[in-house]
């Protein structure tokens, strides 16, 4: 039996979900590499609670003007863009009585700026111009349902099933759009084993399906996330380690645009540092985290850095 006692204090992110941006027309779909793995992500908590999360993103990456790219229904000869995305997550944790089995919900609410700049030349012929930047609500992420199982105090999984919806700005005019016009859903699987001496090491994989963007008749293809994260502690609620991220797309992107790219199907790797501290804060079980990711080994997907901070409070 996992008691609530043993497994509050290593709570470090119950988010369910993940932080991930742009246009799937952008040539990257909505993962970032490295960034969809959170802390203790395979622990649904026993206790019943509300966890609060704020989590910031920066990236800024390129696809290099030898490669196209399709962008708002066009294709564009190399896309810069520089992004900032920050999402507020709220998750439920049902009162479901003692068991090894946990369940939650949640939603998340996301702003993003972006600034892009792309060389369009075809197929469609409209001008969209080479440069576009805005802030504006991205789509909104919820979880319907997570459901965590607990093999023993230090050993945890959890499945969830979150769906971004098509709540952001998007319009098919604009380079800078936060919304992709489309629903993806996205089922989750996430193993957390914890150390027990404030370390874990965690591995999270996903499956992303996107529904049609019936704007610019384009719909991309299924894309496969796998990350891992490994973290030591050092005392006093601090911890290092490093994070890692594989993003492949496993179907062709469908439309007449994604055709003259012959399915423009892309893939990354990334790896870097993350460092943490979890405590308490008032009432709540509280943690600051932030990570570096730089990728590399990148095809038809930008290729850049992107680094990350998040501050979680959970109530039990």
């Amino acid at each position: 039996m996992i008691t609530p006692r043993v497994v509050r204090p290593l709570l470090a992110l119950c988010m369910i979900g993940s932080p991930l941006v742009f246009a799937a027309e952008g040539g990257v779909g909505r993962p970032i590499t490295g960034q969809q793995v959170f802390s203790n992500a395979g622990v649904i908590p026993p206790a019943p609670g509300w966890v609060m999360s704020l989590t910031s993103i920066w990236y800024d990456g390129e696809i290099k003007g030898s490669r196209g790219a399709p962008i708002s229904g066009e294709v564009s000869a190399g896309i810069k863009m520089k992004v900032s995305y920050t999402m507020a997550n709220l998750t439920h944790v049902w009162d479901t009585g003692k068991g090894q089995w946990n369940y939650a919900s949640a939603i998340g609410v996301p702003v993003q700026y972006t600034d892009i700049d792309a060389a369009i030349t075809g197929p469609r012929g409209r001008t969209l111009g080479t440069s576009d930047s805005g802030t504006q609500f991205a789509d909104a992420l919820i979880t319907p349902i997570a459901a965590g199982y607990h093999f023993d105090e230090l050993n945890h999984i959890a499945f969830s099933l979150p769906i971004y919806v098509p709540t952001g700005a998007y319009n098919e005019d604009r380079l800078a759009n936060p919304g992709q016009n489309n629903y993806t859903f996205m089922p989750t699987v996430a193993f957390s084993h914890l150390d027990g001496k404030g370390g874990e090491f965690t591995l999270s994989g996903n499956l992303q399906f996107y529904t049609e963007n019936k704007a610019t008749d384009y719909r991309t293809g299924d894309i496969f996330t796998l990350e891992a994260l490994w973290t030591h502690g050092f005392g006093n609620g601090w911890n290092a380690g490093l994070v890692a991220g594989y993003v492949q797309q496993i179907s062709d992107d469908k439309g007449d645009t994604a055709d003259t790219l012959n399915g423009f199907r892309g893939r990354s790797v990334g790896a870097g540092p993350t460092v943490g501290w979890s405590g308490k804060f008032a009432d709540a079980q509280a943690s600051v985290s932030a990570r570096w990711v730089p990728e590399f080994d990148t095809k038809n997907r930008p290729e850049g850095n992107g680094v990350a901070v998040n501050m979680t409070l959970a109530f039990f």
